[in-house]
């Protein structure tokens, strides 16, 4: 039903238009309480079997929504109505900004993928820490921020440009993700390079203890599929060296190879999501495990359409998952499908828990 109305009505829609559209469609729905109720019991039936304990938290399971759909927390309630166990928003900057000129957002529905070249539109950090700060919960969801640099602001001040950020959300966040990895913001991808990442992930980290004294916000970075190997390895050690609690892998591709849109389409420049991210991103995620192990916490994004993806990418040694633009092509039932899909392959495996099953994969490959 939803890939009928998704041809007859989005699709003739500006993309960026039709997720304004569906957006409000879901924040209205979320505010009536008989309907939502309705709505979370039909898309969000919980599985025990997938509770899932990770960065200190506990999940109903392990697949949330990526950063980029909710950018400014307008709607963590509908998102966890729609099934999403973690709701990560974002990318919040430390000052409000429109972001680049439209149009900015295409899709490649040959593809299932999108391109977009957003630039960090969002209504800036104190903004969004407001309405952190005011939200009511209507259902249990964990929430993930995701801060990235202010456009404006120079590469080498980005480090002041986050902490500012942290010491507004921290507080208000389940866990933090530095998003280096946009390939939207000039100069950016950059501050993925170890000597200037460092600098970076060890002033956040300061920030976000000093303004949360009462627990420890777990703090992740968010990496490019883009990184040569050796990168991904260094990000890795980095990562163990200064107690990061995770990594994200991965963001958006600048890559191109292999699409199947029409030209016009696959030319235009920004990040590149969906389902061409797929191998490269389940590569990284691996890597990544061989490197860290049980260490730290490893959440896989990119190209999950599916429970048997999402069942790949914990194989592999991811304990948290995320979608994205799969949730664009395939609707409200997205997450209800990765859920069902993912109970019937742990029950039909030789695991006990998701955790046994975490990096099984991998681990299997290095013997």
């Amino acid at each position: 039903m939803y890939k009928l109305f998704f041809r007859l009505l989005f699709t003739r829609m500006d993309p960026e238009q039709a997720h304004h559209l569906a957006f409000r469609w879901i924040r209205l729905a979320a505010r009536v309480p008989v309907l939502r109720t309705f709505l979370a019991a039909a898309l969000a039936p919980r599985h025990r079997e997938l509770r899932t304990e990770a960065l200190g938290l506990r999940m109903h399971g392990p697949f949330g929504l990526a950063a980029g759909f909710d950018k400014n927390a307008v709607a963590i309630d509908g998102m966890a109505m729609l099934g999403f166990d973690h709701v990560e928003i974002g990318t919040v900057t430390g000052e409000p900004q429109p972001g680049n000129p439209r149009k900015r957002l295409f899709r490649l529905v040959a593809d299932r993928a999108l391109i977009n070249r957003m630039g960090f539109n969002n209504d800036g950090s104190a903004a969004v820490a407001e309405r952190l700060r005011a939200r009511v919960p209507v259902f249990r969801t964990v929430v993930g921020v995701n801060i990235g640099k202010t456009k404006a602001v120079p590469e080498a001040e980005a480090a002041a440009d986050y902490v500012k950020s942290t010491e507004r959300l921290a507080r208000h966040a389940d866990y933090l993700v530095v998003n280096v990895s946009s390939p939207n913001t000039p100069g950016l991808r950059n501050l993925q390079a170890t000597q200037s990442l460092r600098p970076l992930l060890t002033a956040v980290r300061q920030a976000a203890d000093r303004t949360v004294t009462g627990r420890r916000v777990p703090l992740l970075v968010k990496i490019a599929p883009d990184l040569a190997d050796e990168d991904v390895d260094a990000v890795a050690d980095l990562a163990l060296e200064l107690g990061l609690d995770g990594i994200i892998a991965t963001n958006t591709t600048i890559a191109r190879a292999g699409l199947k849109s029409p030209a016009h389409l696959t030319a235009e420049t920004g990040g590149l999501s969906g389902a061409p991210l797929k191998e490269r991103s389940l590569e990284v995620l691996r890597r990544l495990y061989a490197r860290v192990g049980d260490r730290i916490t490893l959440v896989g994004v990119g190209g999950i359409e599916n429970a048997e993806d999402a069942w790949q990418r914990i194989l592999a040694g991811a304990t948290l998952i995320q979608g994205y633009s799969a949730f664009v092509y395939q609707g409200p039932f997205y997450a209800r499908a990765i859920h069902k899909g993912l109970a019937a392959r742990l029950n039909a495996s030789p695991y006990a828990t998701l955790a046994e099953a975490v990096g099984a994969d991998t681990r299997k490959a290095a013997v």
